[in-house]
């Protein structure tokens, strides 16, 4: 049996195996694939399956254990669930239909629940760039366990009529069969049905018996293609049946068996004993560690030649366009802007970190390493991306056994919110203003917040903040917390530039596990609720004043080194503006 290190492959070996297989390798969509397209992930149906259990149980409101992302709320439910015994254990494969049947017994429950999560749904980056595969044969079959249509919504825009998709679902499933027989694509196949099918499956009992002709088409595929999991768990028994059975002594997946899944995410058993096994009969199968779909789309598209792609497809993939044409900045008195925004442009940024490749987990095993160091990173599937000395990155990374250290180009359609880069770059920045201006940096979970300096407020680059807020700081009355003028700072990409939002708050002089008191927040509350335009205006101003020195640009560096991968920002002084048109 081979060992679950080797089973493994990174991501940037698939880009180059599929840039010339592609044609040849299926998908597999699971929920996963669907979850930045605003569609619950099983693991989050789950959760709020245990939570309705849990209330109905316990006759208590949700509005009690509302927070799902709350480790505390999770544990408090599991323990309930723990103490009985007649539910399944804490990530079981029966998880899902255990939960779904018992909190919606019937079957048209059921099929409501998902009719109204799915209706939300709308196609994200990802789903967009399968769609072009598919439109231009680069990709030619999808499965997917999801009942959702944000493929198809991504899909018929670039096709000439929609017959030329072939959807076979629970109601159409010799739709499948003969597509595959005489090669008609693009084909997508819904194993568990359309969410407006007259039948889903989704509870064990249903999962059990899938339709036999959806089974029998999706092994003889596999006898004939590579496949390429996406978003599935592995939780379905009825697909892994089908995924085993496709192994067909070793004549299965000619092109590759590959299963993608979240680097801090759990594989379960029954997936590693099919890759397993798969290799022990001479398939090349492998588990291979991606963000996200979205992710793992934008990668596959950047090894693709586009030139003679169809116009509407190639202008679909550009979501950047503009969509508004830029103002110059007025150069005389009297021309006034007609909206004032809080974006700074950030007129320069990195475009190489460092890439170090090593043993270490996640992005929560990352900020752990680097607490306390020189050195900023996150973590991506091509390993870790990071800004600091060479010497500071080795002495932090060291201990996870680096295999090796290179450059890593940060491409510009990666700093977007969704993609590592851009918080790698939102971690720098912050950095950099910190230790650049007269100021303090904090953070709160995911966000950043620069906070007034008491100990330099009376320098000259505080004058015109102070014009605007006095005074800076103080202490809520009726209580011992002290408060700050600060701004939440956002990093956005929009129309081709990078933009340093900056959103005024208060900051309070409290440990980040203490609750806020009532006070603090009735006092930030009315604090907040006086900024008009003009004083926010004045706000904005001072602020910008303050982080650019008053200069008409400033260079930040997060680090100051002469070694190693520094990151360097160049802030403008001018905030975005619209204008009248002339």
């Amino acid at each position: 049996m081979m060992s679950a290190v080797s089973e493994y492959i990174d991501v940037s070996s698939f880009l180059r195996t599929f840039s010339v297989r592609s044609e040849r390798i299926m998908w597999l969509l699971g929920a996963g694939a669907s979850a930045s397209a605003g569609i619950p992930t099983a693991w989050n149906m789950i959760w709020d399956f245990k939570r309705t259990f849990y209330c109905s149980e316990q006759r208590i409101s949700k509005s009690h254990v509302e927070n799902l992302n709350d480790e505390r709320v999770r544990l408090r439910i599991q323990s309930y669930l723990d103490d009985r015994d007649d539910c399944p254990s804490l990530d079981s494969p029966e998880e899902y239909s255990f939960y779904f049947e018992r909190v919606y017994p019937s079957a048209g429950d059921r099929q409501h629940y998902i009719d109204q999560l799915i209706r939300k749904g709308t196609p994200s980056s990802g789903h967009l760039m399968l769609a072009s595969l598919l439109r231009v044969g680069r990709s030619k079959v999808v499965w997917t366990t999801n009942f959702d249509r944000v493929l198809e919504d991504a899909l018929y825009p670039l096709l000439e009529s929609s017959g030329d998709l072939v959807v076979a679902d629970l109601n159409h499933p010799d739709l499948g069969t003969e597509a595959l027989r005489k090669q008609s694509y693009p084909l997508y196949v819904k194993l568990h049905g359309d969410f407006q099918s007259k039948d889903l499956k989704n509870t064990t009992e249903e999962l059990q018996i899938q339709d036999a002709t959806h089974r029998r088409n999706l092994i003889r595929a596999c006898g004939e293609r590579g496949l390429a999991v996406v978003g599935f768990s592995g939780r379905d028994a009825s697909v892994m049946d089908a995924l085993e059975e496709g192994i067909e002594e070793g004549h299965g997946y000619p092109d590759g068996l590959y299963w993608f899944s979240k680097r801090d995410a759990p594989v379960f058993g029954r997936v590693h004993r099919l890759i397993e096994r798969a290799r022990a009969v001479g398939i090349e199968a492998h588990l291979i560690e991606s963000e996200t779909f979205d992710e793992l789309m934008g990668d596959l598209l950047l090894l693709e030649d586009k030139k003679d792609w169809p116009g509407k497809v190639v202008n679909r993939l550009d979501s950047h366009r503009p969509r508004f044409s830029a103002a110059p900045v007025p150069s005389h008195e009297g021309t006034w802007p007609v909206l004032r925004f809080n974006a700074l442009r950030v007129e320069s940024w990195p475009s190489t970190c460092r890439l170090v490749k090593c043993g270490i987990g996640g992005q929560k095993e990352v900020n752990e390493a680097v607490e306390g160091a020189e050195v900023v990173a996150v973590r991506r599937s091509v390993g870790v991306l990071a800004f600091g000395s060479d010497a500071e990155v080795d002495k932090v990374f060291g201990k996870f056994k680096i295999e090796r250290r290179d450059l890593y180009t940060i491409q510009d359609h990666y700093l977007e919110e969704s993609y590592s880069e851009h918080d790698l770059l939102y971690r720098a920045v912050a950095q950099a203003i910190g230790r650049e201006r007269p100021v303090a940096v904090r953070r709160k979970g995911p966000k950043w917040f620069v906070v007034i300096d008491s100990a330099a407020q009376e320098g000259s680059d505080y004058r015109l903040l102070k014009k605007s807020a006095r005074p800076l700081s103080g202490q809520v009355p009726g209580t011992k917390v002290k408060w700050f003028h600060a701004i939440h700072i956002k990093l956005d990409y929009k129309n081709g530039k990078l933009w340093l939002i900056m959103n005024p708050t208060l900051w309070f002089d409290i440990p980040d596990d203490d609750p806020l008191p009532d006070q603090a927040k009735e006092f930030r509350r009315e604090k907040l609720a006086k900024l008009y335009n003009s004083q926010f205006n004045d706000l904005i101003v001072g602020w910008a004043f303050l982080l650019c020195g008053g200069r008409s640009s400033i260079k930040l560096q997060s680090f100051g080194i002469a070694d190693g991968v520094d990151a360097s920002f160049t802030l403008g002084l001018v905030t975005a503006y619209s204008h009248r048109k002339a």
